[in-house]
């Protein structure tokens, strides 16, 4: 490949050497085609540097050329040596013929990993000036291309700053009709005494991308006028981000804040959320798309208002309650406020607000829970292994005596298979229960009761404490029964509830 101003050849002066020697000849092939016959090495090198001026010549751009030079020097009294300026036009037409491609000087705006090709740096400082026009009416911010004296090589960097260091004296105004109240003209008149503190609307701003910006070469296809750089710059495209799972989020909420639906949520996260009815836990990080230009603007406002405001919910720890057990203490009551608060933005969302200055015109109550802190009991499968035969609820057909509605659940099993307790607490009944045959019921902290039936040895006595996992009884066939298994059940309220809905 031939770069007129940077040229390189793949040359190979045959093996043959100098041919200086009567009689000697040394044929120069480019691309395979033999241009011309000299008595020495030496002048080849010359005549290409001739041919590349008259192809630059022809070009102010950058000019590529496919170019394979090869020699081969041998001895041959009859063949005829050619004169230079044939040999130069003949090295000239094939250099013609093997031209690939004129590249033009171009700057290339980088911004992460989007480029687009500009003519001009003034193009390039022009698509910079539009690009935060939209949140810079006033012209208030001022775009510089600066050297970025941490490269190597000659990089450009976008620098925004404010037109003028010394910000404007601007008068403070409420952003409301009418006349003042009293506590608005005291508000106004504190605001007044030092102003110089505030400064409404952009105090800052920047692009929020790295932009770099380097003079290169580039295909005439691949250059972009300005109003087109414009719009591929500027223009909300859908690009995916992680959206990290806040308390009070579902994903109805989660679409509504990213301007998606929950079937666009669903498609960008099938192996984690596969349905509507995918559990999202706080913290879970979950991949979303939002619109947004190649280039954002961040941008920090200092606005004033005025709202309602709630105060964070105080929590009263009980120590004697289990984590789901809580109780409202103080219901809340609204507070309202006047504020000047910074806020910072990328494009039109918000990423952050800190108030600077608040005046409370009614305190807000705080909402007051009593919680509690204990972790409630877990509940486990009773047996290792087994085959679910029959599920909670309704059933056809069940054996005489027993009843068409399931309250339990049961595992086939062999008879002497261990059984554990489900969680741990107190054995309140260890004995002949009737239909359950030999039976043990368990007595749990969180108020639950655990039932086990069918047994065909009980291993602990009523009173007893049993932790979770203790092996209580063996498995049987005992009382109203269609082979060896055992029944299951969980008792909320003294109500049979499915266990499957319970067992970790």
């Amino acid at each position: 490949m031939v770069l007129i101003g940077i040229l390189s050849f793949i040359v190979d002066f045959g093996s043959v050497g100098k041919a200086t020697d009567a009689g000697s000849q040394v044929t120069i092939f480019i691309n395979g085609n033999a241009v011309g016959v000299v008595s020495d090495t030496a002048d080849v090198e010359g005549m290409i540097r001739e041919a590349r001026k008259r192809i630059a010549s022809t070009s102010e751009q950058l000019v590529l050329i496919n170019c394979d030079i090869r020699t081969n020097a041998r001895t041959d009294v009859f063949t005829k040596l050619d004169d230079e300026e044939t040999v130069i036009n003949n090295i000239y037409s094939v250099f013609s013929d093997n031209v690939l491609k004129t590249k033009e000087p171009v700057y290339e705006v980088k911004i992460n990993e989007f480029t687009v090709n500009l003519r001009t740096v003034d193009e390039v400082h022009q698509l910079l000036i539009d690009a935060k026009k939209r949140y810079d009416e006033e012209d208030d911010f001022n775009v510089d291309l600066i050297l970025d004296p941490t490269r190597e090589l000659n990089v450009l960097t976008a620098s925004v700053k404010r037109t003028s260091e010394l910000e404007k004296d601007e008068e403070f105004a409420f952003p409301k009709a009418g006349f003042f109240s009293k506590a608005d003209r005291l508000f106004y008149e504190a605001l007044k005494q030092d102003v110089s503190q505030f400064h409404f609307g952009v105090k800052d701003l920047d692009f929020a991308e790295n932009v770099e910006v380097v003079k290169t070469y580039a295909d005439p296809e691949r250059i972009s006028t300005l109003e087109e750089a414009k719009e591929l710059v500027t223009k909300e495209q859908e690009k995916s981000k992680i959206y990290e799972v806040a308390a009070g989020d579902s994903l109805s909420v989660i679409a509504q804040k990213n301007q998606m639906t929950i079937d666009d949520i669903i498609a960008l996260n099938s192996e984690t959320i596969p349905n509507i009815n995918a559990t999202i836990r706080p913290g879970d990080e979950i991949r979303v798309s939002s619109p947004e230009p190649e280039l954002s603007v961040r941008r920090m406002e200092e606005v004033y208002y005025e709202e309602t405001y709630n105060k964070p919910v105080e929590y009263i720890d009980n120590d004697n309650w289990f984590t789901n057990e809580s109780k409202v203490i103080t219901e809340p009551v609204d507070g309202f406020r006047k504020v000047v608060a910074d806020i910072t933005y990328k494009n039109d969302s918000e990423e952050s607000r800190d108030i600077i200055y608040e005046d409370v015109v009614v305190e807000a109550v705080a909402k007051v829970v009593e919680r509690g802190t204990k972790v409630p009991p877990t509940y486990l499968k009773p047996i290792s292994g087994g085959r679910l035969t029959s599920g909670f609820g309704r059933r056809k057909a069940p054996k005489r005596g027993a009843s068409t509605y399931h309250k339990g659940i049961d595992w086939a099993t062999p008879v002497g298979t261990a059984v554990a307790a489900s969680s741990g607490g107190t054995v309140v009944r260890a004995g002949w229960g009737s239909g359950y045959g030999y039976v043990v019921m368990i007595e749990h902290p969180d108020g639950k009761q655990t039932r086990y039936g069918h047994l065909s040895k009980i291993l602990v006595k009523t009173g007893q404490t049993v932790k979770q996992g203790q092996k209580i009884a063996l498995s049987g066939n005992t009382g109203v029964s269609t082979g060896p298994h055992i029944h299951f059940e969980i008792l909320v309220n003294g109500v049979q509830v499915n266990p499957l809905n319970y067992l970790n």
